[in-house]
């Protein structure tokens, strides 16, 4: 379903999280926080409005927002645009043991940083994955967080396009 700029203007604040509460991974808090940014001259400002919120949050609340993220080529049910951004990049496809691989370093990831691995997988590969994974994990804390943020707004950039027509 497309929608409008228009139309996402002249929403109520249920329509409004109804329709973009799940352009950040099981977080429609920040579609609600928001809303009384509107009106959105475009859907760059839609998402810098959204951006703003995440950035505003507390440290825990945007750690937070990192576990609602599921870890890349996992066996789990994860969200509709997770699925299909996943499957994008052949993780829906994984061999066992590229499988193992994943699981392996994402579950390194979360014990050295406390949140799983983020990244916007659109137009990569699973070998780009894997490579991104294994360098970042000799990150800071600070940069891994940081970059966690950076990948977010690729994301949500990627989903607020495909979703409003300008």
């Amino acid at each position: 379903m497309k929608i409008t700029i228009e139309q996402i203007n002249e929403s109520t604040r249920e329509q409004f999280v109804e329709l973009l509460g799940e352009i950040f991974e099981h977080s429609p808090w920040i579609a609600a926080s928001a809303y009384g940014a509107r009106p959105f001259a475009s859907v760059e400002a839609l998402h810098a409005a959204m951006i703003n919120v995440v950035r505003e949050s507390r440290v825990e609340t945007i750690v937070d927002l990192f576990r609602a993220h599921p870890d890349l080529g996992t066996r789990l049910a994860v969200a509709e645009f997770s699925a299909q951004e996943q499957q994008g990049a052949g993780l829906h496809q994984l061999t066992i043991e590229e499988y193992d691989h994943f699981y392996g370093l994402n579950q390194t990831y979360l014990k050295t940083f406390g949140f799983p691995f983020i990244l916007a997988v659109r137009g990569k590969k699973k070998e780009d994955i894997l490579e991104a994974m294994e360098a970042r994990l000799w990150n800071s804390a600070s940069e891994e967080a940081e970059q966690a943020l950076l990948e977010i707004e690729k994301i949500t950039g990627f989903r607020l396009k495909d979703l409003i027509i300008e």
